[in-house]
């Protein structure tokens, strides 16, 4: 099984950019996206072969989550059920028959970290709603979790130390998700590959010079671990200012 997520930064510009070309080409069986920025009913695509579910930020242009399956899920699950979480379109859930699929686009802590206070309160909250699903069965979650998880994640670390994204903090957060029972399957594979990132910004080059980060990730349950065939970055997909991962699963 072929599992494939993308912060596409916009479905209708990345529509533009190449988005189906590698949609078809990469031929997932699931495919993942956020950042959708829309609504359902504000474009007309065609993911014919697919059965799609969305979630949408209440904000129009803002956010957004959607889940493109071969095979129809057995149920789908939007959000955590969190009144004050639940408005930015950010999850979605979709169960399969040996496990739960959660697609998450994380809040970013922005500028200035003004809302880092808020984002160690969804982190909490959200790895209680993950251990919730795991003990029905195991999970794999993936998305932009907004946070270069160690030093070898990211181009620049010292001089990154306190900005949004690579907080003491965030990757704290991170780590006692792992720790709880989850597997990064990227580094299941390549525990010290260096220059091995998802995101660039658009200032200075910074994708020509690879000056990047890893903050999309495949994660799951650690009794998983067997399955896991394959985990894969493809820094080569524009579109975004982010790239496509990916992991095959037995």
């Amino acid at each position: 099984m072929k599992l494939i997520s993308w912060n596409v930064n916009g479905l209708r510009a990345c529509m533009n950019k190449g988005f189906m070309e590698f949609f078809n080409a990469v031929n997932a069986d699931v495919f993942c996206i956020q950042e959708s920025k829309m609504h359902r009913d504000q474009a007309e695509f065609d993911f014919s072969g697919y059965y799609e579910y969305w979630n949408s930020a209440e904000k129009k242009g803002y956010s957004g989550v959607a889940i493109f399956s071969k095979q129809e899920p057995l149920s789908v699950g939007y959000d955590m059920g969190i009144a004050h979480h639940d408005k930015e379109g950010r999850i979605i859930t979709a169960e399969y028959s040996d496990f739960y699929l959660v697609n998450v686009y994380t809040p970013n802590s922005k500028r200035e970290l003004e809302r880092l206070e808020y984002r160690m309160e969804w982190e909490d909250d959200f790895r209680a709603f993950l251990k919730a699903l795991e003990s029905k069965k195991p999970v794999i979650v993936c998305g932009d979790l907004n946070v270069a998880h160690k030093e070898i994640d990211l181009k620049n670390p010292k001089t990154n130390r306190r900005n949004a994204g690579f907080t003491d903090e965030e990757r704290e957060k991170i780590s006692t998700l792992l720790d709880s029972g989850f597997t990064d399957t990227y580094r299941h594979f390549y525990p010290d590959k260096e220059g091995a990132y998802t995101w660039w910004s658009y200032m200075g080059k910074a994708r020509a010079n690879n000056t990047g980060w890893r903050i999309d990730y495949f994660l799951c349950s650690k009794i998983l671990d067997s399955r896991l065939k394959s985990a894969s970055i493809y820094p080569e997909i524009l579109g975004s200012d982010h790239c496509p991962v990916g992991i095959e699963i037995l």
